[in-house]
This record gives C-alpha cells, sequence and structure tokens, in this order.
C-alpha cells in the first residue's frame, strides 16, 4: 500500500484508488487522503523464495544478492506479478501474474528474481501515475525498514523509477498498527509520545546513472501489461 496526503478534493474516475479525509482534515486547511492498495506485490517474491529457490535454501538475502547480479532490466524478462486476484488499479481485472520475452539462451535464476523485484515495482508506480493524475505529488517516501524494502535493488530501483527520496524508518506494519491501537485506546498522551523513538535508519535516493535504463525496462513492462489487460 501507499498512501498520500493532499489539499485538494480530488478523486479517480476509474475509482482505481481510495479517497479518504485525512484525521488532520478541517474546512480551512483541508487533508485528503489517497491509499493505493495492490494485491499481487510482495507475495511474489515470497513464491519465489517457497518454490522457485526452495531446493537451494536461499533467504531472502541472498535472494537479493543473486538478483543483483542481473542487470538492470532484466536483458528483458518481464513479470507482471498480478497473481493473487482482482486488482483494482486494473478495474478490478484478474489478469494473473505472468512472465514474458522468456529466452532460455539467457535468463537464468538471477534475471529471474530480479524481474520479480522490477515487477513489483512497476505496478506499484504504475499506480503512483494515479494519484500523480489527482496532484499528489511525490517527493519523498516514507516506509518501514522491512519487507521488500530490505532489498537494497528493490529500495534502489522504487527510488529511481518514481523520482522520490525514499526514508526507511526502525519499524514496520506491525508496530504502526500498535501505535495507532494504543493512540486509540488513550495508552498514550499524544501522537507525538506514540512516536518517541521512531528514526530514519536509511535515505535512498534516485540513482541518476541507472534511471534512462529503468525507464526503458518500466515503459516494456507497461506495453506487455496494456496487452495483457486487453486479453482479459
Amino acid at each position: 500500500m501507499v498512501y498520500g496526503v493532499s489539499n485538494r478534493k480530488s478523486y479517480d474516475q476509474r475509482s482505481r484508488v481510495n479517497v479518504f479525509v485525512h484525521v488532520n482534515h478541517s474546512e480551512k486547511n483541508p487533508r485528503y487522503g489517497v491509499l493505493l492498495c495492490l494485491n499481487g506485490t510482495g507475495i511474489l517474491n515470497s513464491w519465489l523464495k517457497h518454490n522457485f529457490v526452495a531446493g537451494e535454501g536461499l533467504d531472502y538475502e541472498q535472494m537479493n544478492q543473486l538478483a543483483a547480479q542481473a542487470p538492470v532490466g532484466s536483458d528483458g524478462l518481464v513479470i507482471l506479478p498480478y497473481g493473487n486476484g482482482a486488482e483494482r488499479t486494473l478495474e478490478n481485472k484478474n489478469i494473473g501474474a505472468s512472465v514474458h520475452s522468456w529466452n532460455f539462451n539467457v535468463h537464468k535464476k538471477a534475471h529471474v528474481l530480479r524481474a520479480a523485484q522490477e515487477g513489483i515495482v512497476f505496478a506499484l508506480n504504475y499506480g503512483l501515475g494515479i494519484m500523480r493524475d489527482m496532484g499528489i505529488q511525490l517527493a519523498t517516501v516514507k516506509a518501514g525498514h522491512a519487507n521488500m524494502f530490505l532489498s537494497p535493488l528493490f529500495a534502489e530501483a522504487f527510488a529511481t523509477i518514481t523520482g522520490a527520496t525514499v526514508e526507511l524508518y526502525n519499524t514496520d506494519g506491525s508496530q504502526g498498527a500498535a501505535r495507532g491501537a494504543g493512540i486509540g485506546a488513550g495508552i498514550y498522551k499524544d501522537p507525538e509520545e506514540a512516536f518517541v523513538g521512531l528514526e530514519p535508519v536509511k535515505t535512498i535516493e534516485p540513482n541518476q546513472k541507472l534511471a534512462s535504463g529503468y525507464q526503458q525496462a518500466y515503459q516494456r513492462w507497461q506495453d506487455i501489461l496494456k496487452q495483457s489487460e486487453r486479453s482479459n
């Protein structure tokens, strides 16, 4: 998920993202939350760990290291990560996950692992494009130093293709839920107290040297996505 806040009352006419009145909204200072939600993203990386490289016993860190051996764009290998049901960003179509341009003479495990991470990043960027069209300005993305953002490849690819600075914090979804519950239950006297100790541990800037390669790879991925949508 990606959540952004805007002062503009806007919505997507195709209902591909959710819009809420944000918690600190007021008539004089309007704040609207825009929620991008994807079903088939990180589960692809998990599936590869438990099925594709299970016989080698690779953990996620080792998978990340192997994926980094393939070049940006995975030598043309493209993976659409939509294998977990209908997708809101695709207008509730269920196109499934798929692999494209697989060349048996070129592609190895490293390519598959990298193409999977790039596919997840590109799916997020595709959704972020909807938010951009609604007026959300993407400058900084704050996330927990957890899950897919533990992969240096993923974090750099995300920052580079979106053009945003990524700030990673010493937290994860479970801690965030606990803090929110604590605020609601009155355990903390105010939100500031709830977030004491929450610090950024890593900042990733877009890699301009790789930007062109990622843009080309994203365009190839987007073209294949459009073909898949038409056939479904």
